[in-house]
C-alpha cells in the first residue's frame, strides 16, 4: 500500500498551488529585489526563453511561441550572500545591476522540471539528488479579454507565457507535508525513533557565538544549498541558536552589512522576528564607516528610513528584555521566524519530528543528547530518504526472485 502511494502522480500535490511569479534571467538583481519585496514571496522563479525556437516555428508555419525554461530561483539569501563579497560591499549599487543569471548557484540542480504525470517517487528522487524546487505545469489557459487586460498591466519583467502553460513548484516542505497527511499508509515506520531510522546527520555546520559572522559565510552558503542551518554554539559546544537561510529569506539586503560587521550572536538578534534593534543598526553603520564602506551605510539608511519613526512605539514591548528598542519593520522582517533553534532528541519519533518541523516552518531540526549537547541535525531531505527506502526495500525481494529464476 505504501509503495502504491509513492507512485501517485505529483499533480495531486499541485492542487491549489499558485502560479509562479517569474522574472527573466536577464533581469538585474535590483529588479529581482523589487519583485521579491512587492510580491511578498520568499523566492521567485528565473526563466530563460529561447527566441530562436520562435523563428524556427514561424518559418515552419508551426506557430510563434518561444521555448521557455525555468533555470533557477532567486531568493533574498542569494542577494545577501552576493552583497557580502568584498567588492560588492564597496559598491553595492553597481552590484545590484548585475544580471540575475550571474548570481545563481553554478553546477547545482536546485530547480528541476517535472512532468505532472510523474510519480511522487520520482519527485523524491530529484530531492535526494539535490533539488529544492520542482517546476510542474498546472494549467493550460486561453487568453480572455480580462486576462489580456491584466497582462497589459503586468511588470515588464514578466517573461513569455511559456507556450500557454502556467507552472507551480513543489518544495521539500510540500512533499513532507503531503507525506504527513497520509502518514497512516506507512505504519508502523512513523513511530520509529529518528535514531533507529539512521537519519541523524552528525556533520553539522557550527559557528561560535562570539566569532565574526563573516567567518560563517561559507557555512551559510552550504546550508542554503543543503536546506539546513548553521548552529550558533557557546564555548562548550552547546546550542544557543541558529543562522537559518529560511529566516534570512524573510529579511532584506541590509543583512549583508550585519554579516560583514557583527558577531554571530549579534547577527541572530539582527535577523530575529520583528527587525533589528536600533543600537545594532547604529553599531553596524559605525563599523561600516570604520571599514570605509559608506555606500552600505546609505543602503541601510534608505531601507530603514520609513520605519525609523515607529521605533519609539516599539521600545516598550514586553518581548524586549534587553531594553533596546526594535525598529518596527513593515514587510519582510515581520514574517520571519525567530532565530531560536528547534530541537528534538534521538528517541523522538519520525512523525513527531515531521510535525515539529512543519509547525515551525523549519527545514532542519537540531538533535540534542541526554546532557543537552548538540549531536546532529535532521533535515527534510533526510526525512524524505526514509520514505524512499520503502520502495528500495520492496525492490530488493523482486530482484532476488528474478535472480533465482
Amino acid at each position: 500500500m505504501a509503495v502504491s502511494f509513492l507512485n501517485r502522480e505529483v499533480s495531486d500535490l499541485c492542487l491549489g498551488k499558485p502560479a509562479l511569479k517569474p522574472i527573466p534571467a536577464e533581469a538585474t538583481v535590483s529588479e529581482a529585489l523589487t519583485v521579491l519585496k512587492k510580491s511578498g514571496e520568499t523566492h521567485v522563479s528565473v526563466w530563460s526563453c529561447d527566441h530562436t525556437a520562435r523563428k524556427v516555428l514561424e518559418e515552419g508555419g508551426g506557430g510563434g511561441d518561444c521555448v521557455c525554461r525555468c533555470v533557477g530561483k532567486i531568493c533574498m539569501v542569494d542577494v545577501i550572500l552576493f552583497l557580502c563579497k568584498d567588492e560588492n560591499l564597496v559598491d553595492p549599487s553597481k552590484a545590484l545591476e548585475t544580471p540575475v543569471a550571474q548570481i545563481l548557484p553554478k553546477g547545482n540542480s536546485i530547480v528541476r522540471h517535472l512532468d505532472p504525470n510523474s510519480s511522487l517517487l520520482e519527485a523524491i528522487d530529484y530531492i535526494l539528488e539535490g533539488a529544492q524546487n520542482l517546476v510542474i505545469p498546472i494549467q493550460n489557459y486561453r487568453s480572455t479579454p480580462s486576462r489580456k487586460k491584466l497582462l497589459s498591466k503586468a511588470s515588464s519583467l514578466s517573461p513569455t507565457n511559456h507556450n500557454g502553460v502556467e507552472y507551480c513548484w513543489l518544495t521539500q516542505e510540500d512533499i513532507v507535508r503531503f507525506l504527513l497527511n497520509s502518514i497512516g499508509v506507512f505504519s508502523p515506520m512513523p513511530t520509529f525513533t529518528i535514531e533507529s531510522l539512521n537519519i541523524i546527520n552528525h556533520e553539522m555546520m557550527t559557528v561560535s557565538y562570539h566569532d565574526p559572522a563573516i567567518s560563517s559565510l561559507d557555512a551559510i552558503t552550504r546550508a542554503y544549498i543543503e536546506q539546513s542551518s548553521v548552529a550558533v554554539v557557546d564555548e562548550d559546544n552547546r546550542l544557543i541558536g541558529e543562522i537559518s537561510p529560511f529566516t534570512l529569506a524573510y529579511c532584506d539586503e541590509t543583512v549583508a552589512s550585519a554579516i560583514a560587521t557583527l558577531s554571530a550572536g549579534d547577527l541572530m538578534t539582527y535577523i530575529d522576528y520583528g527587525g533589528p534593534p536600533e543600537d545594532l543598526i547604529e553599531l553596524v553603520k559605525t563599523r561600516l564607516q570604520e571599514k570605509k564602506l559608506g555606500a552600505m551605510v546609505e543602503l541601510i539608511d534608505e531601507e530603514f528610513s520609513l520605519s525609523s519613526s515607529s521605533s519609539s512605539a516599539s521600545s516598550c514591548s514586553s518581548d524586549d528584555e534587553s531594553g533596546s528598542s526594535k525598529v518596527t519593520v513593515l514587510g519582510r522582517f515581520s514574517s520571519a521566524r525567530r532565530s531560536e533553534a528547534i530541537t528534538c532528541y534521538p528517541w523522538s519519533s519520525l512523525v513527531a519530528v515531521m510535525i515539529q518541523a512543519l509547525a515551525h516552518r523549519a527545514n532542519s531540526i537540531w538533535v540534542m543528547g541526554e546532557d543537552h549537547n548538540l549531536i546532529g541535525v535532521v533535515t527534510f531531505k533526510g526525512i524524505v530518504e526514509v520514505f524512499r527506502s520503502i520502495a528500495n526495500a520492496r525492490r530488493k525481494p523482486e530482484r532476488d526472485n528474478t535472480s533465482k529464476q
